[in-house]
């Protein structure tokens, strides 16, 4: 692999807010690429809202603000492109446990969006669909999400899944994942291939942790991986041209500690399932919070984009 871009969407100073954080990003159908991410004052401030800019041949346009203007904050934006329909997806609360669901919908590629609307109007458990991390269509077609929530005092983190047989319209949600011990789970990131449905988790145990699936909607109980991790969020692709059982990308900082340092920001593969990783290429390895990355596979390229500093979003391009 072969780092081909690795840059700031926007020059430092020159963004919107003075604190940004947690991006996505998916392709137009006209090739452009659109990403998004979360920004005010500082993360959870009553100004936070979602912002979003498009790289077309001359680069990154200016940020645009997506979300509709109040007094709460806006949390962990997701993009899903299905075909000319676009989605963003972000939560909206004063605090995590008291998050709703939001989406805005694009049916011309991601040249408009409609006015944002209740994912599922009257929800008060906390939030629905993808919490972090994009969803992915399972071979039935039906749409899964990595999901998860917070109680009210942080203790208890409780993650499970949001399935939709309508392209994201509508949505019906699994109990949460099982563990033999006591481990709090996040943010979800989903691959599919011939054994099943697979899920990565943020934790709070120093390590990735694991679920698996037949169908997506029963779950084996979740178990420790190998994997460092910082409780920061993590996301992963699968690498199109391989076999059914081929390989995955996965971003995330690789520390074992619990709220360890994030950085470095490293890109690992897997050829085995994603029951081992090699460390490929480090985005950032220098001090600072090089985090919450999102990658996706286009064009024999994986497309990454992370948070640098809260100053501003980095966008990296590798070559498979």
């Amino acid at each position: 692999m072969k780092l081909l871009e690795n840059a700031l969407i926007y020059p430092l100073g020159e963004g919107p807010t003075p604190s940004c954080h947690a991006s996505t990003l998916c392709v137009l159908p006209d090739g452009r690429i659109l990403a998004a991410w979360f920004g005010g004052h500082h993360e959870s401030a009553d100004d936070v809202e979602i912002w979003a800019a498009v790289r077309d041949a001359n680069g990154w346009s200016g940020p645009r603000q997506m979300s509709r203007t109040t007094d709460e904050a806006c949390w962990n934006p997701v993009l899903y492109r299905d075909g000319e329909h676009v989605t963003l997806f972000f939560k909206r609360g004063h605090k995590i446990a008291h998050w709703k669901t939001f989406a805005r919908r694009s049916s011309d590629g991601g040249l408009t969006f409609g006015e944002e609307e209740e994912l599922i109007p009257g929800d008060g458990s906390g939030g629905r669909g993808p919490v972090k991390d994009k969803p992915i269509r399972l071979r039935d077609g039906t749409l899964i999400a990595g999901a998860s929530h917070e109680s009210e005092d942080g203790r208890i983190w409780r993650a499970f899944f949001d399935l939709s047989p309508d392209g994201g319209r509508t949505w019906t949600r699994t109990p949460y994942l099982e563990t033999d011990e006591p481990l709090r789970l996040i943010q979800p990131t989903l691959w599919e291939d011939g054994d099943g449905v697979h899920a990565l988790l943020r934790s709070d145990a120093g390590v990735v942790c694991r679920a698996d699936s037949k169908d997506g909607r029963t779950w084996s109980k979740v178990r420790r991986t190998n994997l460092p991790n910082n409780n920061s969020g993590i996301d992963c692709a699968m690498i199109p041209g391989d076999s059914s059982n081929g390989r995955l990308a996965l971003v995330c900082n690789p520390v074992g500690a619990d709220w360890g340092a994030r950085t470095p920001l490293s890109l690992l593969v897997s050829s085995d399932g994603g029951h081992s990783w090699k460390r490929e290429i480090d985005l950032a390895r220098s001090e600072g919070e090089y985090s919450y990355p999102a990658v996706i596979a286009e064009g024999g390229e994986l497309l990454v984009t992370y948070t640098w500093n809260r100053k501003s979003i980095a966008f990296a391009r590798v070559e498979i």
